[in-house]
């Protein structure tokens, strides 16, 4: 994480990452964070938390966090987990996925086309943080 965090400006201690991160990896059911690659030698992850939403029609989800190592992009790793996750979770009910991306950022918007995911006309994300 703190290779992605600092590939993308996101700034952050170690210890606010690991609070972030440990009630996902106890189970809490607010949100997953999945390995891509052999768990012994993971090279990448996906982090996606849940909602619900009236306009989607129930349970739906945000894909926080998605990293694969520089070394070993541009191989459909990243497309293979977009694709695979979203569609696993979609048997337990899950009705739409999300994510965001940087105006700017044509790769990662390529990357997610490719997945499926498209812009939502007349709508963008915005945050308030406490």
């Amino acid at each position: 994480m703190g290779s992605f965090h600092a590939e993308t400006g996101i700034e952050q201690t170690d210890e606010d990452r690991r609070n972030g991160l440990a009630p996902l990896l106890e189970g809490t059911p607010y949100g997953v964070a999945y390995l891509i690659g052999p768990a012994r030698a993971p090279i990448g992850y996906i982090i996606i938390t849940f909602g619900w939403s009236v306009e989607f029609g129930g349970l739906d989800a945000i894909i926080d966090e998605i990293y694969v190592r520089p070394g070993v992009r541009g191989r459909g790793i990243a497309t293979e987990a977009l694709l695979a996750v979203p569609n696993a979770l979609a048997g337990g009910g899950l009705r739409a996925i999300h994510l965001e991306v940087e105006r700017s950022n044509e790769i990662a918007q390529k990357l997610y086309h490719r997945a499926g995911f498209r812009p939502r006309e007349n709508y963008m994300f915005m945050s308030r943080k406490f």
